[in-house]
Order: structure tokens, then C-alpha cells, then sequence
């Protein structure tokens, strides 16, 4: 009886804690009063998964560490929030977007003002930048005297807490299933090419082929297996390096990659298939197909919350097999 007992307690337990700590998805917020918003994430788990060495790149997606990608791309209304709240800091993002409506993916947006923007999410909640501009306003590589440094990727501090998906993040959010530890052809969860449609979230649906333009960033199509919305359609997204995934050095031209496809995509669907690894663009340049969505690390209790609950399960899974 105290057997029993024992189990069903940690049992309780850890599911109480898996419940507090690992939701599908949670919201980050910033800013306030009418200038407040939200970006929702997902966690995207099972680090140090294999890579797919049948896409393209051909072995990407591998991560050695958890992290959360943006449910859904960054809309207009963001955008204009933080121009707001910097406006009146005196320090103004001054991001330029189309103008389709608030719930649309902001796009010809650069790679630079993306970046701009992830820092502003970063100081913005006292974290450091993700990347380095000058006084001008150049992107430049961190150096080995400061802080954060990582010769591995100059690109990003490695204490900011947003940022640009990298060429593997973005791959494994789209294409991974973390229950089968596999990888899909598509990020609706599939091997065949999603239905096209103009807007909704039935599975195994993406925003392509269409004329109106993209739709609304929680109605851009089926979730991937970890509950990322329109990685596949609706418009195409930054990533955080250019399509080498090489962050050691500053290409010239200065270009970075895009993936995804976007929504006025009419012949096939294989753009935004795993077998596309996307297009460059130049840095400095917009496009009115194209938009991004954020990256971040999980809080140190999330994951020290995450640790027990390893612990727990365990325990759990020792104690019912006594």
C-alpha cells in the first residue's frame, strides 16, 4: 500500500509539474497599456536529435539544446507597437512595413530591421542584443572581447534571449515530429504538399496559390508537429544566416536566406518543401513576400522546472516497474 502510494504521488506530481512548465505554447509580453503585445511560442524539445540528411541543406536540423520558436509570424500590429515605445523612449526603430492590417504579417521588412527589432525584444526585458550594429547603424560580427562571444556563430550574443531562427531551428520547428523522431517533407506534419487555401487552421493546410495576399498570422494554415503556424506558406521568412548557415563571417554581398514560400506561390508546393532550402536575399532589402518570425532560449527556471521534471518521470517510470 505505501508502494502504491509513493507512485501515485510522484506520479501527481510530476504531471502537476509538466503540466505548470511545458504547456504546447505561452506567451511572452511586451511593452504596455495600449502599446502591450504578445508573441506566443512553442518549445521545441528533444535536443540533440539527428539531423535529416535527405533535405537541403542536406544534414540540417539537428539542435544540441531545448529552445522556443514563435507560434506564428511577427504581425504589423507588433512592429508598430515597438516603433511606439521606442518612438517615445526617443529612440525610434522606425520599422517601415506593408500595410495590410494589423493581424498581417509585417513584410518588406529587411534583415536588418528584423534584427533591430529582436534586439529591441531583448533590451527591452534588460537582455543583451542578439546582434551587433554600430553607431551607423552597420551590422557588424562580435569580437572575442565581448561579452557573449561565440566563435562558433559571431552573429548572435549567446546571452540575448530573441533571436532570427538559425538555418537547423527553423528546419527542425518546420519539419521534426518529436513523437516519432522523424522528419516530414512538409511543416503541416505530412509527406504530401499541403492543400492550398486562402486562411484557416485545418491540418495539412498552408496559405499558397492564392491572389489576396497572406492571410492573417493565426489563420495561415495547419500546425507542424511542435504547433508552428505557417512555416510552410503565407510569406517567406528571414533566417538568421545565409543559406551556408555560416555565421563567422560577413558575406559580400551581405545576404541572408529565406524559407517557407509565401502565398502567391502557383505552380507547386516544393517550395516550401524540406527539399528547398529557400533563397538570399540582400540584408538591406525588404520584399513584399516576406516576413519573419523570433527564436528564443527558455527561461533558466523553465529550465531547472524541466530538470525535475526528468527527475520525476524517472522516478515514475522505476518505481512502477518495481
Amino acid at each position: 500500500m505505501k508502494i502504491f502510494t509513493m507512485k501515485c504521488w510522484l506520479v501527481f506530481l510530476g504531471a502537476v509539474v509538466v503540466g505548470v512548465v511545458a504547456p504546447a505554447a505561452y506567451a511572452d509580453i511586451f511593452g504596455s497599456g495600449e502599446n502591450a503585445f504578445e508573441i506566443e511560442f512553442v518549445t521545441i524539445g528533444v535536443p540533440g536529435n539527428v539531423a535529416d540528411t535527405t533535405g537541403d541543406p542536406s544534414s540540417a536540423g539537428a539542435v544540441p539544446y531545448t529552445y522556443r520558436m514563435g507560434k506564428y509570424e511577427i504581425s504589423e500590429a507588433m512592429i508598430d507597437a515597438a516603433n511606439a515605445i521606442t518612438a517615445d523612449e526617443g529612440n525610434p526603430l522606425g520599422i517601415a512595413h506593408d500595410g495590410r492590417g494589423p493581424n498581417k504579417p509585417a513584410t518588406r521588412v529587411s534583415w536588418f530591421e528584423a534584427a533591430q527589432f529582436v534586439n529591441w525584444l531583448n533590451t527591452s526585458k534588460g537582455a543583451t542584443p542578439a546582434y551587433k550594429f554600430d553607431d551607423q547603424g552597420d551590422f557588424q560580427l562580435w569580437e572575442s572581447a565581448d561579452v557573449g562571444y561565440d566563435p562558433d556563430n559571431r552573429f548572435r550574443n549567446t546571452q540575448a534571449r530573441y533571436f532570427l531562427p538559425s538555418v537547423d531551428e527553423w528546419y527542425k520547428a518546420a519539419f521534426y515530429d518529436p513523437g516519432t523522431e522523424s522528419y516530414f517533407d512538409y511543416p503541416t506534419g505530412s509527406d504530401s504538399e499541403p492543400i492550398p487555401v486562402a486562411f484557416g487552421i485545418d491540418p495539412g493546410t498552408a496559405v499558397w496559390n492564392q491572389t489576396i495576399g497572406p492571410s492573417d498570422i493565426t489563420l495561415a494554415g495547419g500546425a507542424s508537429p511542435f504547433g508552428t503556424v505557417a512555416q510552410a506558406g503565407n510569406v517567406s521568412e528571414w533566417q538568421e544566416t545565409p543559406l551556408d548557415g555560416v555565421a563567422n563571417d560577413i558575406p559580400v554581398p551581405d545576404v541572408r536566406a529565406r524559407r517557407g514560400d509565401e502565398w502567391g506561390q502557383a505552380i507547386n508546393g516544393s517550395g516550401m518543401s524540406s527539399f528547398n532550402s529557400g533563397i538570399e536575399r540582400l540584408a538591406n532589402s525588404g520584399g513584399f513576400t516576406n516576413g519573419f518570425r523570433v527564436a528564443s532560449i527558455p527561461e533558466p527556471t523553465s529550465c531547472t522546472l524541466g530538470a525535475i521534471v526528468i527527475i520525476l518521470s524517472l522516478a515514475c517510470s522505476r518505481m512502477l516497474r518495481c
